[in-house]
């Protein structure tokens, strides 16, 4: 049995999904960071799975033998707060996140609550190096 990626690039409406979020300050900053990430990447929103919004791929092949493709970045307005997905293993991830605002970080995530808390700025830059940095290591994609 081979592994299935459980996120997948989908043809599913990224403004109907935004619909669909409760929340109408959610909707709001989902919007925005529509726009922010599209300005900033040059790439079109994408549904990836039911809840991802990204924007470009990256095709990995882990030592494992494992390989799939991802967003290079990407968000998803959760119920609880909002995920930002940038790339795993970005050296610069940390020093632009002393700069970004109120935020947590998960394992591959940084989360936040609102647009409002974070400065944009910073977060261009953390989707600009995510970017460099994944074509960089997948040259291929």
């Amino acid at each position: 049995m081979s592994y299935q990626q459980k996120t997948k690039e989908t043809d599913h409406s990224v403004v109907e999904f935004i619909e669909s979020v409760d929340n109408p300050k959610k909707r709001e900053d989902a919007y925005k960071l529509v726009d922010i990430f599209s300005e900033t990447t040059g790439f079109e929103a994408k549904m990836w799975g039911p809840s991802i919004i990204g924007f470009g791929s990256y095709h990995y092949k882990y030592d494992s033998g494992h390989e799939g493709d991802a967003p290079l970045v990407g968000f998803s307005p959760r119920k609880a707060k909002i995920s930002l997905y940038f790339a795993p293993g970005e050296p610069k991830r940390e020093n632009l996140l002393k700069e970004f605002g109120k935020h947590t970080t998960g394992k591959g995530c940084v989360y936040i609550n609102k647009v409002a808390d974070i400065d944009i700025a910073v977060l261009q830059s953390l989707i600009v190096q995510s970017v460099q940095f994944l074509q960089a290591t997948y040259p291929n994609s």
